[in-house]
């Protein structure tokens, strides 16, 4: 099984997808005249005003959401991972997918407000599937997205949140507390009861629906994030003579000018890619789900606090955890080197013996252990576990979204949505319990199904938003409050937004 899940996610995870992440960024950068540049003031403004309603959820709350979607492991152990692989050139590519990401991410979720509607219950519901049927107007590819998305996010993606939190809290319990982990019986049902927790803890939040995930992201998402990159910035302090080297090589290996790294040019640019995408999310289609939900006056309102978010998620977070680990040296890069026929993996560098590449959260935890001895493990351990509790809690919600639609103008039976909550509650303990390989795998396979899905339709797509890009701009400058009239722009099938 594990042989075919990994060939699989090779199909999917090509370097072609590699190429249209990368390509669909640039081709939107352009066609919305690198909005992510111009319209950086205007994001930062958005972003901390706005409305909410009874349908539908204040701009800043939408953004917490989605941000709880995004900063999830992907942002520690997955950073981590990148490097390990890809050397410290990968962290640059990491900036390029950002930094392009921004603009697709503009995209995904003006065309999610432009095409949202409300539910059977009364409520902002919106995302691929729902723009796919409605300006593609093909409903079986609006259905292969959502039945992708609800395997995707209510059962493969989950897991690898959960078994991050199990392996960093075991690393800390089972290293400095070895009789709590005796206690437990061993490493392994230590990581089982830790699923078990945080299951029951999730089963908490997602019972509560959609007011109460919106509530608990406002306020627990931003804390995390200043919380780790306060950290951050504290252990580059303590290692500042090392942080202009750490520039040089970031910059070096990216281009494949590094002694060291040059051999390992390509995977640089492929885990930039692969793990930027996993942290911040650009185009796989999860970021809009939330934005459908926001309360807003113009669907383009919500597509600068999304792009906003992309900023927020790869230049500060996930660039955080990169200095952890570069300034402090505590990393392994492993080169793929063919001998007797066969590709293995060869250390490069190592900076943390005996520690796995899938197990990415352990070297971050060892960085930020070597500035600040005795609790640093256990400070990203608490970080992971938010980190990660949120980004299930966010899944939950684009699963739940996406089983709305398939159910269509009908109430969800309750039966599929209490079975569905079910299922992600178990997914959070097989998860914790299961090998960092098999949950990084399935993670990766959803990831890029989603990805492969969401791309090609906003590249089709992509009329509707930059017409309300070039609306927005033009309400903006006449100084009003831009409010949104699909007819008058020529686009169609966005009933939410039609006058009377």
């Amino acid at each position: 099984m594990e042989a075919f899940l990994a060939w699989l996610n090779g199909i999917i995870w090509s370097n072609a997808l590699i190429a249209l992440c990368l390509g669909a960024g640039l081709w939107f950068s352009f066609r919305t005249r690198f909005m992510q540049v111009r319209g950086f003031v205007e994001m930062c403004r958005l972003t901390a005003t706005g409305q909410k309603s009874e349908a539908g959820v204040s701009s800043f709350q939408a953004l917490a959401i989605s941000m709880a979607g995004r900063m999830g492991i992907g942002n520690i152990a997955g950073v981590a991972t990148a490097i390990a692989y890809g050397g410290p050139g990968a962290v640059f590519w990491m900036w390029v997918m950002g930094f392009l990401g921004a603009s697709t991410s503009y995209v995904e979720s003006t065309l999610a407000q432009i095409y949202k509607e409300k539910d059977a219950e009364g409520r902002y519901r919106g995302g691929p599937a729902y723009y796919i049927e409605k300006a593609m107007g093909l409903k079986w590819y609006a259905l292969v997205f959502a039945v992708a998305t609800i395997v995707a996010t209510g059962l493969l993606l989950p897991g690898v949140q959960a078994n991050a939190i199990a392996d960093s809290a075991s690393n800390v319990l089972c290293g400095g507390d070895a009789g709590l982990c005796a206690a437990a019986g061993g490493a392994g049902a230590l990581k089982l009861w830790i699923g078990i927790v945080v299951a029951a803890l999730l089963a908490l939040i997602i019972f509560g629906g959609i007011k109460r995930i919106a509530t608990f992201a406002e306020v627990v998402v931003p804390f995390m994030a200043l919380a780790f990159i306060l950290m951050a910035v504290l252990v580059m302090v303590f290692n500042a003579e090392k942080v202009p080297g750490m520039f040089a090589d970031i910059f070096s290996s990216a281009f494949g000018a590094h002694a060291a790294f040059g051999a390992i040019l390509g995977q640089a640019v492929a885990w930039g890619v692969k793990r930027g995408v996993y942290a911040n999310e650009a185009g796989q289609g999860t970021g809009p789900h939330a934005a459908a939900a926001a309360e807003v006056s113009h669907p383009a309102k919500q597509g600068y606090v999304q792009a906003f978010a992309i900023y927020f998620d790869t230049m500060l977070v996930c660039t955080s955890t990169a200095f952890l680990l570069l300034s402090t040296g505590m990393y392994n890069t492993f080169q793929v080197v063919k001998e007797g026929g066969r590709e293995t993996l060869v250390a490069v560098f190592t900076g943390v013996p005996g520690v796995q590449p899938s197990e990415g959260a352990q070297f971050t935890q060892a960085a930020v252990e070597s500035v600040l001895p005795g609790w640093g493990a256990g400070f990203v351990a608490l970080a992971l576990f938010f980190f990660a509790f949120t980004t299930i809690m966010a899944y939950y919600y684009m699963a739940e979204t996406n089983l709305t639609y398939v159910a269509g103008t009908r109430r969800t039976h309750p039966l599929a949505t209490l079975l569905l909550r079910l299922g992600i509650v178990a997914m959070v303990v097989f998860g914790a319990y299961h090998n960092a390989a098999m949950a990084w795998t399935l993670g990766d396979i959803g990831v890029g199904l989603m990805a492969w899905l969401n791309i090609v339709a906003i590249l089709i797509l992509q009329k509707p938003a930059l017409l309300a890009l070039r609306d927005y701009e033009r309400q903006k400058k006449l100084g009003l409050d831009p409010s949104f009239d699909p007819d008058a722009l020529g686009i169609r099938n966005a009933g939410f937004w039609k006058k009377g």
